[in-house]
């Protein structure tokens, strides 16, 4: 029967998106949803978007075993980063029309930063579409108490989420999320509901996360501890800014306003529902001690399902799984077409120059298939790995290479090609090396390493003398009247 409910809702999830299909007509409809969206639709696609896989299985398993401190990358880090680019970002990127991030680099630096940046961002993709597809191998693999291999489910849940994402790009993400959202936060609070009830009340479950210590959140050691833990908290929060999933939901704003406005509030939402998978787990170790314990030895990502599927009565199963699932999918469409237009739009037609727009919509869908492919294989090699590290660690490539290029060119006008290009060379070389050097890495986080490298490098490529030509082939500090 739950199988059954499940099945009704996939099929509705399609229906969906493929009818959002028909609105689209040419590459902006499909890249950024022809910049019509209102606000109540950017908020939902935003908050959607990043309460992926992650969120409801890794952020509370983390935080059973190792309290807030442990999560502090993901949801306080992730929510920050979309309430900065609501407030510092949305305004000057949404003024410039563009379809990808990637054409922000070339209009400001050129096409050689254009192309290294787009290949970054696209990179970075692979660990966070990787988790979803693991989420949803573990989904059907549970739902179908093992008759289903976790590959098997993870390529049933790919090809659904392939379908319309692949046919209705923006639009379809769109409206698949408004529907996915409400799901999500009907079915949470239910769960948390009923999970707060088997447990004995709110009140005992929050009286034992306090009593042992989960509520814990800055750290208590000295200046290493706190520089590992300020790491931790800008991966995502910084690292998530240059990429194409937060910049479609700005562009696709109908007005400059919803823009910034959509991400705000998308992300104090996002802040406030992780929370309510923390509650449930924590309820599910007063309600069944002894199985909590052996699956946070086992795999403390199935505490939260395995409650539910034990614990609960029917209905709040289909609402938990359609919660999840819905979290998953949004988040997988959204990562699934991101990396593939901007390889489209900022590496393919640097190859091809002068392609037609129908050659590049077209070319933009065979490139989500081949990335799913792509996508798919990774997510079944790194099984094993767990969704939360998957997530974070995808986030520290764009955040030592992108990130610096990104908010300098915005808001410092010296900035220059040769100052952009140093700062991803520094940034990712410093970056590689601690990451090749695990006493390096032990002494001082990779990342900010990385990232204090890459501001570095800005700063000294930019105010030295210029030998790499700028945007417009001139070999000068960049001129702020060049916009």
């Amino acid at each position: 029967m739950l199988m059954t409910f499940i099945i009704l809702y996939l099929v509705i999830s399609v229906a969906i998106g493929l009818y959002a299909a028909t609105r689209v007509h040419n590459t902006a409809d499909y890249a950024v949803a022809g910049r019509s969206l209102p606000l109540a639709v950017v908020i939902a696609t935003t908050f959607a978007t990043w309460f992926g896989a992650e969120t409801v299985l890794g952020v509370s398993a983390r935080f059973v075993s190792g309290g807030l401190g442990s999560v502090v990358e993901d949801p306080f880090g992730a929510s920050m980063c979309l309430v900065l680019v609501g407030l510092f970002f949305a305004y000057k990127l949404y003024q410039k029309n563009l379809i990808t991030l990637g054409d922000y680099y070339r209009q400001r630096y050129g096409r050689a930063i254009e192309v290294i940046c787009s290949i970054i961002i696209i990179m970075s993709y692979l660990g966070w579409v990787a988790a979803q597809i693991t989420a949803l191998g573990l989904v059907f693999n549970l739902l179908t108490q093992g008759t289903l291999s976790l590959t098997a489910g993870m390529v049933i849940g790919t090809t659904v989420v392939l379908v319309y994402t692949l046919y209705g790009g923006m639009w379809s993400v769109a409206l698949t999320d408004f529907v996915q959202m409400i799901v999500i936060a009907l079915g949470l609070i239910a769960i948390a509901w009923f999970a707060a009830d088997l447990a004995g009340g709110a009140g005992k479950v929050v009286d034992y996360a306090v009593r042992e210590g989960k509520f814990q959140f800055f750290p208590t050691g000295g200046l290493k501890e706190w520089t590992f833990f300020f790491a931790a908290a800008i991966t995502m929060m910084l690292g998530s800014i240059p990429q194409q999933d937060v910049f479609q939901r700005v562009m696709s704003s109908k007005n400059v306003k919803i823009a910034q406005r959509g991400p705000v509030i998308g992300g104090v939402l996002y802040l406030l529902f992780a929370f309510i998978p923390m509650f449930v787990v924590t309820s599910a170790v007063l309600v069944m001690p002894e199985t909590a314990q052996a699956l946070l030895t086992d795999d403390p990502q199935k505490v939260l399902p395995t409650l539910v599927m034990e614990r609960m009565p029917l209905i709040l199963q289909v609402a938990f799984f359609g919660a999840l699932l819905s979290a998953i999918m949004s988040t997988a469409s959204a990562t699934l077409l991101a990396p593939s237009t901007t390889f489209v739009e900022n590496i393919l037609r640097n190859l091809r120059p002068g392609m037609s727009d129908a050659a590049t919509l077209k070319a933009m869908r065979i490139s989500v298939l081949g990335f799913t492919v792509c996508v798919l294989t990774y997510a079944i090699t790194m099984q094993g790995t767990s969704i939360y590290d998957m997530v974070s660690g995808a986030y520290q490539v764009p955040l030592v290479g992108a990130f610096v290029p990104l908010v300098m060119g915005l808001y410092w006008k010296r900035a220059t090609t040769q100052g952009a290009l140093a700062a991803v060379v520094f940034g990712l070389g410093t970056w590689l090396v601690f990451l090749a050097t695990p006493a390096l890495a032990e002494a001082f986080p990779q990342q900010l390493a990385g990232l204090m490298a890459a501001f570095a490098g800005m700063l000294a490529g930019s105010l030295s003398p210029q030998w790499v030509a700028n945007h417009i082939g001139h070999v000068h500090h960049f001129e702020g009247s060049a916009r």
